[in-house]
């Protein structure tokens, strides 16, 4: 088995030209044909390095708008040829087939045209055919044939043919792999989307579909493998977030932002609000007049876990607020935008991270989940539903106040993005107090009671938070203990979605206690 395999004709046929004449040049430098096509063979030949256009080549001319050029048996047999096989030589010799031992291609923009809002038509004139078809025969004969996909290779390759004339076994390896792994992400695209153009929401084969940001220090613990890739999604939050300054994020950290941006990303952009997020639960949701003052009502409703937080805003963060912020310790700000003032408060804590994301994201955006469990996935829709006031139904002898419904509503969409069981005090458009994760309702109301409680006891006042609040479930009550519960911590009215066996129970029990309570129909489990 060769090592070194010496480069003597390269084909280079791409869409992203960025360093492409950087190649060429190092090509020319080493007397290496160089084959190309369309506008790649322009910008080359501009440049003033020969090249020969593949139809010159094959002696056949392009066609079909382009659709037929490097479909050609002097391509396709120069690249998949083995040369240690006397059968494939002699088939190469009499059909005049040469070999071809560098591949440079980066396919059709299909990703970018899709996601620019083009039209079907256009969408499928840039699905690229040859350039894939290329690529891999090129992968799969890498014993003799070098494949590049992505711009950033161009340069360890040059290296290699500047001191070694060609390219190791070792290196077409790894271009193979990752060439496959593009081929199959450009495939996964294509397949979502036409799926998509199609109404087939669950297709028969799934696939999906990544490009790496960053391989993470470490999993949710030391001992795990982990990395963060970005799909073609192109929703502002974490993935497509600017990091200002600060240390590399971790696994956690990514999972805890998102959580914290997708949770603020609910709320009216024209209203300033901040959450505070812990271990992907919130623990402090806050609205205000100014953004200080919705972090400083959001920090109130648990300062204890919020130290080594994360904080989520929806507005650009500003000076006023960063002063505050910096008082507490804090991993990682999240926001759409930042001011110059901001940054710089920012930067005398050199490892607090901020990230901009240019905007918020979209809650009624249509996407899928993707869970991983034991020789499978789970894959559902995203949690776009929304509830509002129309939605509402009063099912107790007592109506609930304009106030009450305002938190109310407040209280049932930060439910959303608590784990399950959970509950969510809410009072003057702030949370008092979350029980999240538990195995029974019952035992989140006391927890998110407990919370309310310990906040006034820190905040010096010697009534709980919770009383006169407003309580959300995200499930239905099974059983009226858990709305007890709520009741004695001080709660003076009920959101829950309803359905269940016992529902009048519980009516009867809200009636009894003197509470008003609505109905959603709708429920937000998150597990």
């Amino acid at each position: 088995m060769t090592d070194i395999v010496p480069i003597k004709r390269a084909l280079l046929s791409v869409s992203d030209k960025t360093d492409l004449i950087d190649l060429a040049k190092a090509l020319e430098n080493a007397n290496v044909e160089i084959l190309s096509t369309g506008g790649s063979a322009k910008t080359i030949r501009d440049a003033g390095i020969a090249v020969t256009e593949v139809a010159d080549y094959t002696g056949f001319p392009e066609m079909m708008d382009g659709r037929v050029k490097t479909l050609h048996p002097k391509i396709h047999g120069g690249l998949l040829a083995l040369r240690d096989n006397e059968n494939h030589t002699g088939s190469m010799t009499e059909h005049s087939i040469g070999p071809i031992d560098l591949v440079a291609i980066n396919l059709y923009p299909f990703e970018a045209t899709v996601a620019s809002g083009a039209d079907f038509d256009t969408c499928i004139e840039n699905i690229d055919i040859g350039g894939p078809a290329m690529v891999r025969s090129a992968a799969k004969n890498h014993r003799f044939v070098t494949i590049i996909t992505d711009p950033t290779d161009y340069t360890a390759i040059i290296v290699d043919i500047r001191e070694n004339g060609g390219t190791s076994l070792e290196t077409r390896k790894k271009l193979a792999a990752k060439a496959y792994s593009r081929t199959a992400s450009y495939d996964a695209a294509i397949s979502a989307w036409f799926a998509n153009q199609t109404g087939n929401v669950y297709p028969d084969q799934l696939t999906y579909a990544g490009h790496k940001i960053q391989e993470c220090r470490y999993g949710e613990n030391p001992h795990q493998s982990a990395a963060f890739y970005k799909n073609s999604e192109n929703r502002p939050g974490i993935a497509t977030a600017k990091q200002h300054q600060g240390k590399e994020l971790s696994y956690n950290n990514l999972n805890d932002t998102d959580a914290a941006f997708e949770l603020v990303s609910e709320f009216d952009p024209q209203t300033p609000t901040v959450a505070i997020i812990k271990h992907a639960n919130p623990c402090g949701v806050a609205t205000g007049n100014s953004l200080p003052e919705a972090y400083e009502k959001a920090l109130k409703c648990d300062p204890v876990s919020a130290f080594g937080g994360i904080v989520a805003l929806n507005q650009k963060l500003d000076a006023a607020t960063a002063k505050e912020i910096i008082k507490v310790f804090t991993e990682v700000i999240i926001a759409p935008d930042a001011s110059d003032d901001a940054k710089e408060i920012i930067a005398a804590k050199k490892n607090l991270r901020l990230l901009t994301t240019g905007g918020l994201a979209d809650p009624m955006q249509a996407a899928k989940m993707i869970k991983s469990i034991a020789g499978g996935y789970l894959v559902q829709n995203r949690d776009i539903g929304n509830v509002t006031l129309n939605d509402l139904t009063v099912v107790t002898k007592r109506q609930p106040t304009e106030v009450e419904l305002s938190d109310m509503l407040f209280a049932f969409k930060v439910g959303k993005h608590v784990k399950s069981n959970a509950i969510v005090y809410v009072r003057d458009g702030m949370t008092v107090g979350i029980g999240a994760g538990q195995m029974n309702r019952r035992d989140s109301s006391r927890i998110a009671a407990i919370r309310a409680g310990e906040a006034a006891e820190m905040a010096g006042d010697t009534i709980s938070l919770a009383k006169g609040s407003v309580v959300a479930s995200d499930a239905f009550f099974p059983f009226a203990d858990g709305l007890l519960a709520a009741a004695e911590a001080g709660a003076t009215a009920v959101i829950q979605p309803g359905g269940s066996m016992r529902d009048q129970e519980v009516i009867d029990a809200a009636n009894e206690a003197g509470l008003a309570m609505v109905f959603t129909g709708m429920r937000h489990f998150k597990h």
